[in-house]
């Protein structure tokens, strides 16, 4: 038997209602009105797009067990559905990871792949191997493709590169969704990417061209551009709080991503950590290579849907919707991302205050570090 509070505030696909949330089985019953004062809010489990690892365990290097402890760290603070980001590897690493990664997809562990990279600028590498950068390449994509079966995702290229067009339209065609991301494209080689078929931008501004009112670069072609959903890492790292709530209200919520972008690291103290192949710094909760470059975050999802509410003023329905509807459209996952009857119950219960008090995955309560699950 479930228990959830009796007069939450229940943020539903219709909107927000006081009342309760019936499960039965891994599926939401239904959702009971009661008249009582509301205290605490239940919302749908959160769904993270872009993540490298956390809790002192990594999907990069492609172990299926410390995936799976990944996945298990972030589902305790409130992150249900969960996609797998490596960095840019050699290709032989990426068809090992590949198969290595795969069976989590297949029992539901976690919802895909995503390839940030090898397809990426020099220039905007950020913190990934230059050594294991290489231009797009159709046929390498296609074999990959066929390793995985369905289980990839999400590729992110830089549109300027030779051959990203191309394999831009391929992925498209294969139902994979292409992001744009560290990139050195101007405006008009973002926008031949998005016509070829990419929809995300890959945590926007960071690891791009910045705007130049004479060169303005990707970042307003892909926050205008209604075909594209933006990627926000929501930390005071990687943005400022006011450019978050410049995204969030010149590319509104219902064409956005809250992403953690998470390190192993997350959830953990200070210390050196790995990132793929490079050694990170962590101070202070910011992570950096050697050499500077901003290495992931440590945040969750429980932290950047705080965050977008508490420091860029959002209201919880607006978090929602770039925590969960969103990237469940962007993903068609039917069975998740919006409160309603026939839905898996992924669930996530929070105090008055936005802190986490209970975690429900698939019907089934998850241990959670100072929850009450």
């Amino acid at each position: 038997m479930s228990t959830f509070p009796p007069h939450a505030r229940v943020v539903t696909g219709e909107g927000t209602l006081t009342g309760t949330v019936v499960t039965e089985g891994d599926r939401i019953a239904g959702v009971e009105e009661t008249a009582g004062e509301p205290s605490g809010w239940i919302v749908p489990g959160f769904i993270d797009t872009h993540t490298h690892g956390g809790g002192g365990f990594s999907f990069t290097g492609g172990d299926p067990e410390s995936a799976r402890k990944a996945a298990a760290f972030h589902a305790s603070r409130g992150t249900t559905s969960i996609m797998a980001s490596l960095v840019s590897g050699s290709p032989e690493f990426l068809r090992e990871a590949t198969v290595g990664l795969k069976p989590l997809w297949e029992d539901g562990t976690i919802m895909g792949l995503h390839y940030e990279g090898p397809y990426i600028a020099a220039s905007r590498k950020g913190a990934h191997d230059p050594e294991a950068l290489r231009d797009p390449s159709v046929d390498e994509m296609r074999d990959l493709v066929g390793l995985g079966g369905g289980f990839v995702k999400m590729v992110t290229i830089a549109p300027e590169l030779d051959g990203a067009v191309e394999t831009i339209e391929y992925l498209d065609g294969a139902g994979i969704v292409v992001a744009i991301g560290h990139t050195d494209a101007t405006w008009e080689q973002a926008l031949a990417g998005v016509d070829a078929g990419a929809k995300v931008a890959t945590h926007l501004c960071n690891a791009m061209r910045p705007f130049n009112h004479r060169d303005p670069g990707p970042i307003p072609l892909l926050l205008d551009d209604e075909r594209v959903i933006c990627e926000v890492i929501a930390d005071p790292v990687h943005l400022h709080h006011g450019t978050m709530e410049f995204i969030f209200d010149a590319g509104l919520p219902t064409w956005t991503h809250l992403v953690s972008d998470a390190m192993d690291a997350a959830g953990l103290a200070d210390g050196t950590y790995m990132l793929g192949t490079l050694e990170v710094d962590v101070v202070d909760g910011t992570a950096r290579t050697k050499d500077g470059a901003i290495a992931g975050s440590t945040i969750t999802m429980l932290d950047a849907f705080q965050n977008a509410v508490r420091l860029s003023g959002q209201t919880v329905e607006s978090a929602v919707a770039m925590t969960a509807e969103v990237p469940a459209e962007t993903f068609g996952l039917a069975d998740a991302g919006i409160i309603e009857p026939g839905r898996r119950a992924d669930l996530v219960v929070l105090d008055d205050d936005l802190e986490l008090r209970g975690v429900m995955r698939g019907g089934e309560w998850v241990p959670t570090a100072g929850g009450e699950s």
